[in-house]
């Protein structure tokens, strides 16, 4: 063995390295924030989830018991109202993940009672908020019964009072395994990460292999070439995304709840915007290599705090509130609304505004930096 051309080799490709100083940076940025992401975007505790309470009527045990809610890090308290319907409207809607509904008469010993209606489509919040809700209410309960106890001793008294609070959980749409929650994000996960990779291929591959050069010699325009590159781009990752839920629906029984229309046509809005996101960076990236550099510490960031695997309300705020700038957490909203909730067009018509506009965004920025000259 030849240690001193090894020695070489090592040599050229580390000057070749340092002469691409895309290649050069991602070489250090992309693992530190693959470790941050790996540590705060997945499996972290979920806290100040935003819930509503509805407060019927007033008293002591009313008041405790809201102090007690206000006082837990897992909620944020967003507003207290007095109407149920309201409450379970704004749940329904999606502006709070939960409403803790108390009774009318929860100053009646006799009668006390409670019900936590939770948007049971975000699996793992559900998991974290019933629990911690249940906690609450037992712990409340056995303060009340110590208390009623103490003042007044006689059997009756103490049978009334086995249990002080009655508390019933409603998950709106009904227990939810993870892989139910799991399977929009993955879905939308697949549509962006395949449609990235192959128009690094379309374009950046054909640029470094000379087969867009080639191209271009016949009288060919440049928005002949991106209608066609679009187009089979388009069509292939619809293929593919169909596959997919056809895959899912048959190996884990995954439940579609809304319309299959509405759920094509945002598939079909979500590929068109991740399309867009290839052409934005491979337009002028000379070789698939580079391509590849430049748009892997964006994408796979993006993987972790769009909410593909874990909520946002896992993450610390900074992530929560980048995530709203990236065109997978609009893509994950709209899919896990119409699948798991049956959601509607005027439901989901935010995320698919949004995306349209992410889409032509891209497209217009990757037109107008496509290079021709190869």
């Amino acid at each position: 063995m030849e240690i001193n051309k090894i020695k070489w080799m090592i040599k050229k490709d580390f000057l070749t390295l340092w002469r691409h100083k895309v290649q050069l940076a991602s070489l250090f940025i992309f693992p530190i924030l693959m470790i941050a992401l790996c540590g705060w975007g997945m499996g972290g505790t979920v806290d100040n989830t935003p819930v509503i309470i509805v407060k019927q009527s007033d008293g002591p045990i009313t008041d405790e018991t809201i102090n007690a809610l206000k006082s837990d890090d897992t909620y944020d308290i967003k507003d207290i109202v007095t109407d149920p319907d309201d409450a379970k409207d704004d749940v329904d809607d999606g502006k709070y993940k939960a409403a803790i509904i108390l009774s009318s008469d929860f100053e009646d010993s006799n009668s006390r009672s409670a019900v936590l209606y939770v948007d049971s489509s975000d699996q793992q919040t559900t998991a974290s908020l019933v629990p911690t809700t249940e906690k609450i209410f037992s712990s409340l309960s056995e303060k009340i019964q110590t208390e009623q106890v103490n003042a007044n001793t006689s059997t009756n008294a103490i049978a009334s009072s086995t249990q002080a609070i009655k508390l019933q959980v409603n998950k709106i749409y009904g227990d939810l395994d993870y892989i139910d929650y799991l399977l929009p994000g993955v879905l939308a996960m697949t549509m962006f990460m395949s449609s990235m990779m192959t128009m690094g291929n379309s374009i950046a591959g054909e640029r470094e292999r000379g087969e867009l050069a080639r191209l271009f010699m016949t009288p060919t325009s440049v928005s002949t070439v991106l209608a066609g590159k679009i187009s089979s781009q388009v069509l292939r990752q619809m293929i593919q995304a169909i596959i997919l839920l056809i895959a899912g629906s048959l190996l884990f029984s995954i439940m579609i709840k809304g319309n299959i229309l509405l759920l094509l046509l945002i598939m079909l809005i979500c590929v068109l915007c991740f399309v867009g996101f290839g052409i934005m960076f491979s337009a002028t990236a000379k070789t698939q290599e580079d391509y590849i550099q430049i748009v892997m510490p964006i994408a796979m960031p993006m993987m972790f705090i769009s909410g593909v695997f874990f909520p946002t309300e896992t993450m610390p705020w900074v992530l929560q509130k980048i995530a709203y700038i990236l065109p997978l957490t609009y893509a994950n909203d709209a899919i896990r609304a119409v699948m798991l909730k049956g959601a509607g067009l005027g439901s989901v018509s935010v995320d698919i505004i949004v995306l349209l506009a992410f889409a032509l965004l891209f497209f217009i920025v990757g037109v107008l930096r496509f290079n021709r000259d190869i």
